[in-house]
Order: C-alpha cells, then structure tokens, then sequence
C-alpha cells in the first residue's frame, strides 16, 4: 500500500467558540460541550486503528486528540505546525469587536488578502498555508501505508481542504468546518485526494468556523 490516509478533526467547542471569539494561539481549554464531542469523536473512530495520532500543541487539540487516543493504542504526539493561524491584535476578539476597534485591520483580513499580516505578530494566509501545507506533507512522506488522525483547528482544516481541491485562499469559504467532524483525506504519489468531508452523525451539534 503507498497511500498514507488522513483522519482530520477540528478540536471539540471551546468557551469563545461559543462566544464566536478569534482564538488564534491563545490557549482555551475545551467546555462540557468540547469534551462530550470529543469523546463521540472518539467512539465513532473506534472501529479504526491509527497508526500514529498527532495533534496541535493548543490545549484545546491537545485535550482533544487525548480523548480520542484514550480508545486507540497509538499515543499522542505534538506538531507546532499544525496549530491556529495568528490573528496578531485581534485574537480574542469577536468579529464586531474586531470590526470596531481595528476597522482597517479586520478588513484586510475579511477580505483574505493572502499577504497581509495581521500587526500584533500575526501571520499572513500566506505564511499559514505553507506551514500547515509543509506538516501534512511531512506526516505523508513518514507514513506511507499507514492511516493518522490528525486533530487540528478550524482555520488549519481550511488550509488543508483548500491544499487538497485547489481552491484558492482568496476565495471565500464555502465548505463547512464544525467542532469534531471528521474529515478523510489521501496522499499517494505526491497527490492529495479528498475522501469524506463533514462526517458529523456521530454529533448532536456542532459549531461551524468563524466566518470573517
């Protein structure tokens, strides 16, 4: 077998998730809500056995993929790369928050201009993509043949479907992106292909991403 098959969950519903807030790298632990998704996450992928488990270094991941590993024999391991895209100033910030107090700012970001960088020490689309696209690419060259579960962050799933079908980051999103759906993806030959999107039956509800 030369595919290397990829199981992507966005982490189970934080507190600002339902606040509607921009996480970004600020470290929010998952609610009641995050932690039951969590584990439904978990039940649903138990008739599957990952090879390797690999998370977000975020706590709300973190907490996430431990959940789901607690029903699998692989442990846990951390990629940096894997987590939130950095909002710089207006992380923390609902979308009319942002709108209000850095009314230029948030509209370079609204309009996904892919070289803008958020000020405050944010990242650019740009600079995200290429990191998010390096670690899933790294993951495939290191497990061929093999099937990982890849818990991850709303923005990051973004990237990687985009990477995946070709969709350009200047386009608005029109693909849903919910608190612990479960999402397939495939490498082999240096190809990405899409599998499943959205799996969410498992789920009695789930948030979606932020729009910008």
């Amino acid at each position: 077998m030369s595919q290397t098959r990829i199981c992507l969950v966005r982490h189970g519903e934080t507190p600002w998730n339902a606040e509607r807030r921009l996480q970004g790298h600020e470290n929010i632990p998952l609610n009641a809500t995050g932690r039951q998704q969590a584990e439904a996450a978990a039940q649903a992928l138990r008739q599957w056995q990952f090879d390797a488990i690999v998370s977000s270094d975020l706590d709300r991941a973190h907490e996430t993929a431990s959940i789901i590993a607690s029903r699998q024999s692989a442990a846990v391991r951390f990629d940096p790369r894997l987590r939130e895209r950095h909002f710089g100033l207006m992380q923390g910030l609902t979308r009319d928050e942002a709108e209000q107090r850095h009314p230029g700012l948030y509209a370079l970001l609204r309009n996904l201009e892919p070289d803008s960088v958020p000020a405050g020490g944010g990242e650019s689309l740009l600079v995200f993509h290429a990191r998010v696209r390096e670690a899933l690419e790294t993951l495939a060259r290191m497990h061929v043949g093999q099937t990982l579960l890849v818990v991850s962050h709303g923005g990051c799933l973004d990237a990687i479907y985009r990477m995946v079908t070709g969709i350009p980051l200047s386009k608005p999103r029109d693909f849903p992106l919910g608190n612990a759906t479960l999402n397939w993806i495939e490498h082999e030959a240096g190809r990405w292909q899409l599998l499943s999107w959205d799996e969410r039956s498992h789920l009695r509800g789930s948030r979606d991403e932020i729009t910008l």
